[in-house]
């Protein structure tokens, strides 16, 4: 089973910073998940629109140029790096997870995986999309047909995964809230990777495993892959 960073190593440094990836690179995670939003022509790394949650701000990050958002201070010295920083800094040593936040322009995330590719060491499939806007899934789709998307939910369908099916998506990244084993079947014999949201509870890690879950994203990976290695 997959051990993605959950923003990074977000235990242990202020989540979607430069230090939380590299925490998450020092604990071997599998792979990083980030949030992404659209700065003007710039894909920054947060979680909110809002930036008073993750950073001394108190206004809404669209109402702040780039160059203003990288002045606040976002825990422990660190700022709000550009998605081109941390792919920057990860340089294709694992998976990397975009959570797609607000972006409008579709074309600014290929542009940057592309990027990433030709300049960082990444492979094309290192690259995982993700989001709940499932329009803006199906539009990335179309113009990056071969970068896997992952359809998120917080909720457990009646029809299970064939939202994701339907989008041809590559994994269901889903709410540990609402997960079952019959989902997780479900999404699997519809060619499908079941990836579960938020995991830290070694109970929880080990039944996910259990119910044959391909990844989970976690706060603290190296905690989650001891877990998983110790029952093992």
């Amino acid at each position: 089973m997959l051990i993605f960073a959950h923003r990074g190593a977000s235990a242990d440094a202020p989540e979607n910073t430069l230090l939380a990836i590299e925490q998450a690179l020092i604990q071997q995670a599998d792979g990083i998940e980030i949030d992404v939003y659209q700065l003007g022509n710039e894909l920054v790394v947060i979680h909110d629109r809002w930036v008073s949650r993750t950073t001394n701000g108190t206004r809404l990050l669209s109402d702040y140029s780039l160059e203003e958002l990288q002045t606040l201070d976002a825990g422990k010295g660190q700022f709000v790096p550009t998605l081109w920083q941390v792919l920057q800094c990860v340089q294709g040593l694992c998976l990397i997870n975009i959570e797609v936040k607000g972006v409008r322009d579709v074309l600014l995330i290929n542009e940057c995986i592309n990027k990433a590719v030709s300049q960082l060491g990444f492979e094309a499939e290192q690259f995982i999309v993700s989001s709940f806007n499932h329009h803006l899934l199906l539009a990335f789709k179309s113009i990056a047909p071969k970068i896997k998307i992952g359809a998120l939910t917080a909720s457990n369908p009646l029809d299970y995964a064939r939202f994701a099916e339907d989008l041809q998506a590559y994994s269901v990244n889903a709410d540990i809230s609402f997960v079952d084993q019959n989902f997780v079947i479900d999404a699997h014999n519809r060619g499908l990777k079941m990836f579960v949201y938020t995991v830290d509870e070694p109970k929880d890690l080990l039944k996910l495993q259990a119910w044959g879950v391909d990844g989970v994203f976690s706060n603290g990976p190296a905690a989650a892959k001891l877990v998983l290695a110790v029952k093992a």
